[in-house]
């Protein structure tokens, strides 16, 4: 159930390359905080998958709300 719900939420990530310095940067709209930041395409959808995890144990620690994905 947890691994859906994340690869749910990673499927609505958005990517783009900055054009200051070439990195890439990706977030995921509707959960606020959630975005990363790497040289490389694969990096950036690494560290944003561990932000995501890290973030979701957080709220539901806390018992605050998390967005519904599909």
């Amino acid at each position: 159930m947890l691994r859906r719900y994340l690869d749910g939420a990673m499927r609505r990530a958005r990517y783009e390359i900055l054009p200051d310095d070439g990195t890439f940067y990706g977030e995921i709209p509707d959960f606020d905080g959630v975005y990363a930041n790497a040289p490389t395409p694969k990096g950036c959808r690494d560290e944003l998958a561990v932000i995501l995890e890290k973030w979701f144990m957080f709220r539901t620690a806390l018992r605050l709300p998390v967005p519904k994905v599909d």
